[in-house]
């Protein structure tokens, strides 16, 4: 897919944790209706990447914008009112509130749609039986492959037009990983535009329309997702053997 009309653009940021830099010059574009993955190992400086999109992080130096209008410096809130939802690395569901109140927060945004919140909280049942079934069960108390799915149908009743998920593999079983991504496939179909973290770089490559790979806080390799999987070199340097 071509970087035509990006939703997102990452231009040369520099993030610094007091006197530690974590990101030098990174740059990077996502356009409309687009998946795009961010790779790297421990320390590459994705996850830093993904929070300074969403205005958790500042960085020091070069610009983001969203849909053509700068966001340096923005609050989180302010950002995710322009039609975005996150999927924090570690769920981060609200672990003494029940599923149904957990859901009813990412409809917040929202809170005057009652009926259509009615109709779309339906549509999530379907989707994840599961929570259907556990609706009046404390979030804390469900597995993080269930909490998993209780983060993603909270960003969906949203009802985004961007999602920015981070590390959604982590800690799951390889069951749990493959519903994950059935998730995914079908929010792409829908045409919902994606900024992905991963360190699964086998599911997110097949995911992906492009990736970029980080490697100490830089870009070390960026292109197409196929080109990416199907290079030898890159693999080996970058991917691991994933």
């Amino acid at each position: 897919m071509a970087e035509t009309d990006p939703r997102i653009v990452v231009d040369g940021i520099d993030v610094h944790y007091g006197a530690v830099q974590a990101l030098f010059g990174v740059s990077l574009t996502v356009g409309a209706r687009e998946v795009v993955a961010v790779l790297g190992g421990n320390a590459s400086g994705k996850s830093t990447t993904i929070k300074s999109v969403l205005g958790l992080v500042r960085p020091s130096r070069g610009t983001i914008t969203l849909d053509g209008a700068p966001v340096n410096g923005q609050r989180p809130d302010a950002i995710i009112a322009r039609g975005v939802a996150s999927v924090p690395e570690g769920r981060r569901v609200f672990p003494e509130m029940s599923v149904y109140e957990n859901l009813l927060l990412g409809a917040y945004p929202r809170r005057h749609e009652a009926r259509e919140i009615a109709g779309d909280l339906e549509r999530v049942y379907e989707a994840f039986p599961r929570l259907k079934e556990r609706r009046s069960q404390l979030a804390g108390t469900m597995s993080g492959g269930e909490q998993q799915m209780l983060a993603l149908a909270r960003a969906w009743l949203r009802r985004p037009t961007l999602v920015c998920i981070d590390e959604p593999s982590m800690g799951l079983s390889p069951r749990f990983v493959d519903q994950v991504y059935e998730v995914l496939q079908g929010w792409k179909a829908q045409g919902i535009t994606i900024l992905l973290v991963e360190q699964n770089a086998r599911m997110a490559l097949e995911l992906a329309d492009r990736a970029y790979v980080l490697q100490h806080g830089r870009v070390a390799v960026s292109g197409t997702a196929s080109d990416l999987a199907s290079d030898p070199q890159v693999r080996k340097a970058y991917l691991g053997a994933a």
